[in-house]
């Protein structure tokens, strides 16, 4: 399932899946690092779902998204 970004903003940016059940936020913190959250909603295919971390760099974060982007689009029920 594809994705887009939806919102591009001083700190974070924001992308929602094509069927508007999950989306995935990247936000710098002001600490420098970066925080990554996936949100599923309970209409998903694949139920409900939530992950969060923080990573040091954003070459890092931008690793996890795609990740995160490609298991979210197959249904991958471990991302929770």
């Amino acid at each position: 399932m594809e994705w887009e970004q939806t919102t591009v903003e001083d700190r974070i940016e924001e992308w929602a899946r094509a069927d508007g059940n999950a989306t995935i936020r990247l936000r710098r913190r002001t600490d420098g690092q970066f925080a990554v959250r996936l949100d599923r909603l309970y209409q998903a295919d694949e139920d409900r779902g939530y992950a969060y971390e923080v990573v040091e760099t954003r070459e890092a974060a931008e690793a996890l998204i795609d990740d995160w982007q490609h298991e979210a689009a197959i249904g991958d029920e471990t991302v929770e």
